[in-house]
């Protein structure tokens, strides 16, 4: 194997050096967009040489027209299967055949001669978009529509790099589900304000009564859940368990609230656990006023009651959150949140259709 290089570089270098003067010589005039999104760690800029063992390496989409898809879609997939050399910068440019057993896992497979089996997906922008959302990318999407799409999804979906667009129809696409709408953004962090604030105390109620290894594991959940949180309040997708500590390890807060995780999490008693934590609430509590979203909310920690534990009682930011809602069927509903808030599971908060299930969740 070649020294490695990041996926999109990669790929860059592929559609330019290798994909693009087939297309112009042998389809002159085509109008079409070229890029490198959706799955992988090399589209989140994540990837390693461990990721070159499998789904990764010289790969892309190419997006016709409709019309030309139906047309020209056999032609180009045959002529680039001819025409692509072997290898590019050292890597073989034919894959093996899906892996059937593996959810279709295939690996970069070198070969004495063509044609080569390539990993570029032909495709048009609508179908693309229908596949990864359940949605079309003009499609008019209800704030119930917005919470059924899982974060994975839409992060996939707006990273990586367009290399080419002369479509017009990708870049925009892509700008449209950038962020969430304002008021679907506000409930998602009402929501992880409350599931905050309906565990905080718990930290120290499992650790008095004797369960250290339940006080770590409400401590981790909530560690994860400021998180997820603090993805929200820098307007950034969060990815999925894989990759979470690492993409939150590039968000702004980082750098603050790292430390303090870290030692919430090897504290060896809950005395010790609770005050990183305290800390750490008390700096998500003022990233939330920074926002200017609500009115500010006092972001100093206290007593529960009149129990020792140190908590922010974050339901307060949940409730100021539900006021700021201006979309009555999102305050009206209860806070549980989006899809990918209320359910664990990577099988559906990576697939947008089964996600669309739990419409039912929202009345």
């Amino acid at each position: 194997m070649p020294i490695f290089l990041p996926g999109l570089t990669l790929n860059r270098r592929f559609y330019s050096e290798a994909v693009r003067p087939i297309l112009s010589r042998e389809f002159p005039g085509l109008a079409y967009s070229a890029a490198l999104i959706g799955y992988g760690s090399d589209v989140l800029r994540f990837d390693t040489e461990q990721s070159t063992d499998h789904n990764w390496g010289p790969r892309l989409q190419l997006f016709l027209s409709s019309a030309d898809f139906v047309q020209l879609r056999a032609a180009i997939d045959q002529t680039l299967r001819d025409r692509l050399p072997l290898t590019f910068l050292g890597y073989p440019v034919n894959f093996s055949a899906p892996d059937l057993s593996d959810g279709g896992t295939q690996c970069m497979e070198a070969v004495d001669e063509g044609p080569v089996r390539h990993l570029i997906e032909i495709t048009t922008v609508d179908a693309y978009f229908r596949r990864y959302l359940g949605v079309a990318p003009d499609d008019t999407l209800t704030a119930v529509d917005w919470l059924v799409l899982p974060q994975q999804q839409l992060l996939e979906i707006t990273a990586g790099e367009v290399f080419h667009d002369r479509l017009g129809a990708l870049e925009p696409a892509r700008t449209r589900f950038t962020w969430f709408p304002h008021d679907v953004w506000l409930y998602r962090m009402r929501a992880q304000w409350a599931r905050i604030g309906q565990e905080e105390a718990f930290v120290g109620r499992t650790g008095q009564a004797g369960d250290e290894l339940g006080s770590r594991i409400v401590a981790a959940r909530l560690v994860r859940d400021l998180m997820r949180l603090t993805f929200l309040q820098e307007r950034r997708y969060a990815p999925y368990n894989k990759w979470l500590g690492t993409a939150f390890s590039r968000l702004s807060c980082a750098d603050f609230l790292t430390p303090l995780f870290e030692a919430a999490l090897t504290a060896l008693d809950w005395t010790s656990r609770q005050q990183p934590l305290a800390e750490a609430y008390e700096i998500v509590a003022r990233m939330h006023n920074d926002l200017a979203v609500t009115p500010p909310v006092d972001p100093t920690v206290r007593p529960f009651f009149s129990r020792p534990f140190t908590v922010l009682f974050a339901g307060r930011f949940a409730d100021a959150l539900k006021a700021a809602i201006t979309d009555e069927t999102l305050r009206e509903l209860p806070p549980v949140g989006a899809v990918d808030q209320f359910v664990d599971s990577t099988d559906l908060t990576d697939e947008s259709r089964l996600a669309a299930t739990l419409r039912a969740v929202y009345g």
